[in-house]
């Protein structure tokens, strides 16, 4: 079992969990979709993340399809599986579980009681006693969570903690968090800093430094295509072909919408079965759909006249 690392770099794809309309999860679909996210050349995935409605899970199906996906995924990439939830009882059974099925890491995201900095030092320094050796992803994702983590917070966290190996940096803004943890002196070891919103500021967050991406979008082929290119010194190359995807990043990083607008994506290339979102979860409107088939085929053109 390969563990995750403060090296990991490129994209890490959040998969989403495929479902049938009558709730059903849809195996088969997980296993087209794992064939997919690593033929577009993805170098981890992330698994029961917030975009996979892990809450909407029973214990489990979460092991099913974590298993389901460990098994496809083969130990080609790395897997990490989210583990978040209101106590540490859940945490401890979720990373135990997810782990012996042969997952390289856990992310965690704190809980939204977390108001001050020691509260979520403090958090932290349990979550790392609770489960470990085990590498863990400190997910920073502010506009979620609701937990505002600065810096120097995260920089203590890291300093502190050896088996926190990777940064899930989501804050928005929070392009300057990336630049001071890459100053020289912040942190005590090198970190992995791969970021989200759907890559919607990943060129000017690999000019910060990241390592590239932890995040979902319908063609994670963008987001791995930019990172190569910047990991290349061809930024301008890597920028054009992101613009070429920018209205449809754009459109699927609508609050509420996000999860159906990807899922619909991801039914019309014909990589999951159906677009259902567990209940509670509303389908796209008529009005939407065409909104997508609209920027999907203008996404088209843009690559055709950009190659």
């Amino acid at each position: 079992m390969t563990q995750l690392t403060t090296d990991a770099r490129g994209v890490f794809v959040i998969a989403v969990t495929p479902f049938h309309p009558d709730g059903r999860i849809d195996m088969e679909s997980c296993d087209r979709m794992v064939d997919f996210y690593l033929d577009a050349g993805a170098t981890g995935l992330t698994v029961l993340g917030m975009m996979g409605e892990a809450p909407k899970l029973t214990v489990e199906e979460s092991r099913d399809v974590v298993a389901r996906i460990l098994k496809r995924v083969a130990n080609r990439v790395p897997v990490v599986v989210g583990v978040s939830a209101p106590g540490f009882a859940q945490i401890d059974a979720l990373t135990r579980m997810v782990m012996d099925l042969g997952a390289a890491g856990v992310m965690v995201a704190p809980p939204g009681s977390l108001r001050t900095d020691d509260q979520i030092v403090n958090y932290y320094t349990q979550v790392a006693e609770l489960i470990g050796d085990v590498p863990f992803v400190l997910q920073d994702f502010p506009l979620a969570t609701g937990v505002q983590m600065s810096s120097g917070v995260i920089a203590r966290i890291v300093n502190d903690l050896p088996s926190c190996v990777c940064l899930k940096h989501e804050d928005w803004p929070g392009l300057e968090k990336i630049s001071f943890l890459r100053r020289d002196g912040v942190l005590n070891k090198r970190i992995s800093i791969l970021c989200g919103n759907g890559g919607l500021f990943l060129p000017e967050e690999m000019d910060r430094g990241a390592d590239g991406a932890m995040t979902g979008f319908a063609y994670p082929e963008m987001m791995v295509t930019v990172v190569d290119h910047y990991a290349r010194g061809e930024a301008e190359r890597g920028r054009d072909l992101f613009d070429a995807y920018l209205p449809l990043a754009r459109f699927e990083q609508q609050p509420g919408m996000g999860l159906a607008i990807r899922k619909y994506t991801l039914a019309q290339r014909g990589i999951i079965a159906h677009d259902a979102l567990r209940k509670p979860g509303a389908a796209l409107s008529e009005a939407s759909r065409r909104e997508v088939d609209q920027l999907i085929t203008r996404q088209e053109q843009r690559l055709k006249e950009l190659n």
